[in-house]
């Protein structure tokens, strides 16, 4: 016997001796249950014959169950957890992925060498196309290759595959492509001297004991084997379902892979703990970051889905941007949460023996109740708790709501419309800047009907910022429900500051519904804003990141100002101050028409501090608003390149061009950087706005105005240290122990 087949071996034991304990661990898992009930419905429902469900937490098995059958004809056969699965779209990054990493740690390829390096003969070897490009599917190639007229052989696969012609230029949008992936383990191929079935085997499936996991399956495996589709006579029970990979000869990129659910959790296991020696942990990290073209709203990994159309099986709970994970077409899927040193497997052969439709809802279902149940809670906003309550607190009240499209209910319901329901006596609308449906992006937005409910809407974005007497006139209770950023410089919060006022000064009683801080309650930044410089803009001395609530603010402001207000917060339930928005189970909803997701809320406090420079564009009027920056004085690849030597930790930059349609420098072409955000625990929006500022100086000196900019940078010190090279870093924070102090005053969320 070989030292390899005991080292085999004693990993088989080791299996046998956790999964051993599971049955114990699955009895006390806290989602059992509700995860038991979830998957047994859908099969009663018949989006499924059978599934296998493992969980891995904290490096070991917490629950590992088979529900339903594993073929329901020409004979029914009951699930077993040691089922063998078609794996189908998981091959990506089980085999090809990997086999890819394996590669990168020996330093035989780049992810931005042209594919043509490794393929010359691909698109006639001229493609601007990388392999970036392909791992992330925005390559613009065609999701899948033609399959008529019928062809056969690995070979005329490939063929097709470096003929095929994509339908426009790479990164301008993402397509899931097949293609992408059957080139991959092309590529795979010629670098290693290997087919892939066989590199795969032998760098990952044998040294870490996947003994049930490859390509083209033994037949003594048939019995284990969950089957596919029935095809004519045929029901596929060991052959890859993908006909693509089927006509390749059982072996492509893309698909191929059989496994069961035992030796995918060795897997998962492998990517938390940072490769076992297979792979480089920097390695495993460059591959589940973000890779996809900044801007783009899906968001794709080296291989992994991190946050995209596909990322169902992430369910409501596990945060998007810290995860990664990828789904099949025959009903498989895995997400791995590191933050929580969590993985769900959950594989499902749902095409059996006929197709249906995508098992996305229950693996959404599952992706939630696991999350719940290793400590990540679904924040209820002041609003959820008022519906819970049947709006108790406000019965009886004649009611001003304060709000815009943001005031929406965790199913995506309007406040106003289930305050009506529930019986609220709605007086009148009040809208902030950007109008009630968030959409206006200019001053002077005059008042208007709400066509739903036909109630007055009062604009104080308009001819005013405050509500006047007339506007008040029959209301005793102003309810404040705005989801905002966080963020100084954001005029919601002047919005909420300037009606409390007004609420004080006529006795009016003031209700704010709270809503999560988005860029979590703990990271606090300066600048502060100096005393002198408040304005509509920025309407109390607050550091460029406050860590409050609109709540938490409402009552520090009440309390240091002394407005004598009668404020009351409606407190939100589940919300924990480290959490990021994207940990709350809310709906994200664009708190403003240029603050299209979270990455952009998280840029927005460092790339706004110079945006009052008219000769300078934030991305105002493009596709990526606050995510890239640029002016037709600056040389993108020399900034990208700077601000690259500066390393700036959480943050990774690239070249860009573009043409803003609006807002400065409206339809001029100009160059910048796109600026992503790769470790937002890292991540500092001052430093990467001082940075940012300090960049421009050095390389273009004269080209700001830096007086056009005090009211968003804020303070008359960081200013001045920009224009005589001083610690512009080190006085950004000046005050910050104050603010802290003051501050702890009137939190409400630990």
């Amino acid at each position: 016997m070989t030292r390899a087949d005991c080292a085999r071996i004693t990993a088989r034991l080791l299996l046998v001796a956790v999964l051993a304990c599971t049955g114990a661990l699955a009895q006390t898992f806290p989602g059992a249950a509700d995860l038991d009930s979830a998957i047994n419905q859908a099969i009663r429902e018949d989006k499924l014959p059978g599934a296998v469900l493992l969980i891995g937490h904290a490096g070991g098995v917490v629950y590992r169950k088979a529900y339903g059958e594993r073929a329901l004809v020409p004979v029914r056969e009951a699930m077993t957890v040691d089922t063998i699965f078609d794996i189908a779209s998981l091959t990506k990054i089980i085999a090809t992925t990997s086999s890819l990493m394996k590669l990168y740690d020996e330093g035989r390829f780049s992810p931005d060498d042209l594919v043509t390096k490794y393929l010359p003969e691909f698109e006639g070897g001229h493609s601007p196309i990388t392999i970036r490009n392909l791992m992330t599917h925005y390559s613009s190639l065609r999701p899948d290759l033609d399959l008529e007229p019928a062809w056969t052989g690995y070979e005329t696969g490939i063929h097709q595959a470096l003929t095929d012609k994509p339908t426009g230029p790479p990164e301008t949008k993402f397509v899931y492509s097949d293609i992408n992936f059957e080139l991959l383990g092309e590529i795979v191929h010629r670098l290693s001297g290997l087919p892939e079935n066989e590199y795969a085997e032998r760098i990952l499936f044998a040294p870490l004991g996947m003994d049930d996991t490859g390509y083209l399956p033994d037949r003594k495996l048939r019995p284990r084997i969950a089957p596919t589709e029935q095809q004519g006579a045929e029901i596929l029970r060991g052959v890859v379902h993908d006909p693509t990979a089927r006509m390749m000869g059982g072996v492509a990129g893309h698909a191929g892979v059989f496994s069961t659910a035992d030796d995918l959790a060795k897997y998962c296991q492998m990517i938390l703990d940072g490769g076992h020696g297979l792979f480089k942990p920097s390695t495993i990290r460059l591959f589940t970051s973000p890779a996809s073209p900044p801007g783009q709203k899906d968001v794709r990994g080296l291989g992994w889905d991190i946050d995209s159309r596909y990322s169902g099986n992430r369910g409501n709970l596990f945060p998007a941007g810290t995860g990664f994970g990828h789904t099949g077409f025959t009903g498989t899927s895995i997400w791995i949460d590191p933050p929580s040193k969590t993985y769900v497997i959950l594989l499902a052969n749902a095409v059996h023996p006929h197709a249906r439709p995508a098992i996305t809802p229950l693996r959404r279902v599952v992706g939630t109740l696991v999350a719940a149940s290793v400590g990540y809670s679904e924040t209820l906003t002041g609003l959820d708790v008022l519906v819970a309550d049947k709006f108790s607190e406000l019965r009886g009240k004649r009611v001003g709501l304060i709000t815009n499209q943001t005031g929406i209910s965790r199913d995506g319901k309007r406040n106003v419309d289930l305050m009506l329901k529930a019986g609220v006596n709605v007086v009148s609308l009040f809208s902030p800047e950007h109008g009630f449906a968030g959409v206006e992006d200019r001053p002077g937005i005059a008042n208007a009907i709400d066509p739903a409910t036909g109630l007055r809407i009062w604009s104080l974005y308009g001819t005013t910022n405050r509500p006047t007497s007339e506007m008040l006139k029959g209301i005793d209770t102003l309810v404040f429900d705005i989801q905002d950023v966080g963020v100084r410089f954001y005029t919601y919060e002047s919005t909420m500051l300037y009606a409390m006022e007004e609420a004080a000064k006529q006795k009016i009683a003031f209700v704010v519904l709270d809503r999560p801080n988005p860029l979590t309650g703990i990271h606090v930044e300066g600048p502060m804003l100096d005393r002198d410089k408040l304005s509509f803009t920025g309407a109390f001395p607050l550091p460029l990141r406050h860590g409050l609530t609109m709540g938490e603010l409402a009552r520090l402001e009440n309390g240091e100002l002394a407005l004598g207000a009668d404020l009351q917060v409606i407190e939100m339930t589940g919300w924990k101050r480290e959490q990021w928005f994207d940990y709350t189970g809310q709906q994200w909803v664009n708190p403003s028409p240029n603050i299209r997701n979270l990455n952009a809320a998280i840029l927005y406090p460092a790339l706004a501090l110079m945006e009052s420079a008219t000769n300078y564009s934030v991305g105002r009027g493009t596709d990526a608003p606050f995510e890239q920056v640029g002016a037709d004085w600056i040389d993108g690849p020399a900034l990208s390149n700077y601000m690259t030597s500066r390393q700036i930790p959480g943050v990774r930059f690239r070249a860009v061009e573009f043409t803003p349609t609006s807002s400065n420098l409206m339809g001029k072409k100009v160059q910048g950087i796109g600026i992503e955000v790769t470790d937002r625990a890292l991540y500092s929006a001052t430093r990467l706005g001082i940075e940012l500022a300090m960049a421009i100086v050095k390389l273009y000196p004269g080209k700001i105005s830096w007086n056009s900019t005090n009211k968003l940078i804020g303070s008359e010190r960081v200013v001045a240290d920009l224009t005589t090279q001083g610690d512009a870093l080190g006085d950004a924070n000046a005050g910050l122990p104050q603010f802290l102090t003051m501050r702890l005053k009137y939190q409400l969320y630990q």
